[in-house]
C-alpha cells in the first residue's frame, strides 16, 4: 500500500504557514506511529436526529485501517448501522491525529481473529476471538477518507492532512 498524500490543511485565522515542499509536512510515519501507539481513541458518530455521539473505544491499526469493536445494541453501533461515517481522535491534544471516514462491519471470523489477537496484545488482555461473536459484537474497520495531525510544538508549521493515494 502506498503512503497517503500529504497536504497542508486550510486553517484560516491560525497563522498556519504554507508548505513550500513535502518536507515541510509531517511524514505519514509520524501519524501512523501515533495511531498505532495510543490506547486512547475517541469515536464520534451521528445520532438519528443528527446530533454528535462521542465515546471512547479500544482500537488498533491493522492492514492500513483503524479497527475497533462495540456491542451491537450500543448507541455507537446503532448509529454506525444507519450512517457509517464517523471520526476517531487518537492520542493527546499535544500531538493529535484525527481519522475521518466510513466503517465497514467485519463478520469474517479470520479477520475478527486477527483483530482480537492485536487488541489482546495491545491492551494486555486475553479475550480471544470468541469475545467478538458477530451476532452480538460489531467489529468495525474504519477506512480513512482523510487523516489530520499536528504537533503543538510546531503549531504553525506542522498541521498536515493525509488523503488516500490513488
Amino acid at each position: 500500500m502506498r503512503d497517503p498524500i500529504a497536504r497542508r490543511p486550510h486553517m484560516p485565522g491560525y497563522g498556519i504557514e504554507p508548505a513550500a515542499d513535502p518536507s515541510d509536512l509531517l511524514p505519514w510515519s509520524w501519524a501512523e506511529e501515533r495511531i498505532r501507539a495510543t490506547t486512547e481513541y475517541w469515536l464520534t458518530t451521528t445520532t438519528a436526529d443528527g446530533g454528535p455521539h462521542v465515546m471512547p473505544v479500544w482500537g488498533t491499526w491493522l492492514d492500513g485501517a483503524l479497527w475497533f469493536s462495540s456491542g451491537l445494541s450500543s448507541r455507537k453501533a446503532r448509529n454506525l448501522a444507519v450512517d457509517p461515517r464517523c471520526a476517531v481522535a487518537a492520542g493527546t491534544g499535544h500531538q493529535p491525529v484525527v481519522i475521518e471516514g466510513r466503517v465497514e462491519r467485519v463478520t469474517d471470523l479470520a479477520r475478527i481473529a486477527a483483530f482480537a489477537a492485536a487488541i489482546d496484545h495491545k491492551y494486555g488482555t486475553d479475550y480471544g476471538a470468541a469475545f467478538y461473536e458477530p451476532a452480538t459484537v460489531g467489529t468495525f474497520r474504519l477506512a480513512a477518507d482523510r487523516i489530520f495531525g499536528l504537533d503543538d510544538a510546531a503549531f504553525t508549521t506542522s498541521p498536515t492532512r493525509w488523503t488516500p493515494a490513488g
